[in-house]
């Protein structure tokens, strides 16, 4: 076996690597899951460019948490939390 040979089977044994690696990476987690029960509905959300954060309402009380991830400290911060009709309100003033 001669350099060349050599050099091209390792070449090709590095693409199929390559090829298998990018294959097994796991999916990139995205704002767009909506879990939903009779008490409570989770949904996620894109915020801002590279933010996303966790919308948490209770179907019971009528309130509304936002939870948004702070890399610095390395955990969920709640934003607000609000009733979920601060949301319409001068909704009915539209014609």
């Amino acid at each position: 076996m001669d350099k060349k040979t050599f050099t091209i089977g390792i070449l090709s044994l590095t693409a199929v690597i390559l090829f298998c690696a990018n294959l097994l990476v796991p999916p990139r987690a995205q704002a767009n899951e909506v879990v939903k029960d009779r008490n409570y509905q989770v949904l996620t959300a894109r915020q801002q460019p590279n933010d996303e954060a966790l919308y948490l309402l209770d179907n019971r009380s009528g309130q509304m948490a936002i939870f948004v991830y702070n890399p610095g400290a390395r955990k969920l911060q709640v934003r607000a939390v609000k009733p979920v009709m601060d949301a319409f309100v001068g909704a009915g003033n539209v014609r």
